[in-house]
């Protein structure tokens, strides 16, 4: 239906009947759209994936301020690879 209305608006002149035609597939659209929104959940789960990714790395960030005072670089480079791996799981 919306394929069909975009194919046929790309001719180079219309009829009364390609007109028509066009018409009818917008209308069928507009009474079927509601089938879309069934599928428009992956933005509100990847909106909330990032929200708590966010959260969970600052909350990593904030564990890692309070040992980071005894740690070397070697430990400091493995505990971010491992929060990584664990923010990746989560």
């Amino acid at each position: 239906m919306l394929v069909d209305f975009s194919q046929m608006a790309q001719y180079r002149s219309h009829t009364p009947d390609t007109l028509s035609y066009m018409e009818s597939y917008l209308q069928t659209f507009h009474r079927t759209k509601e089938i879309f929104l069934e599928f428009s959940t992956w933005k509100a789960t990847g909106t909330r994936a990032d929200r708590q990714d966010r959260e969970l790395r600052e909350l990593m960030v904030n564990q890692r301020a309070k040992e980071v005072h005894n740690r070397t670089v070697a430990n400091r480079r493995q505990q971010a690879d491992q929060e990584r791996v664990e923010r990746s799981d989560r």
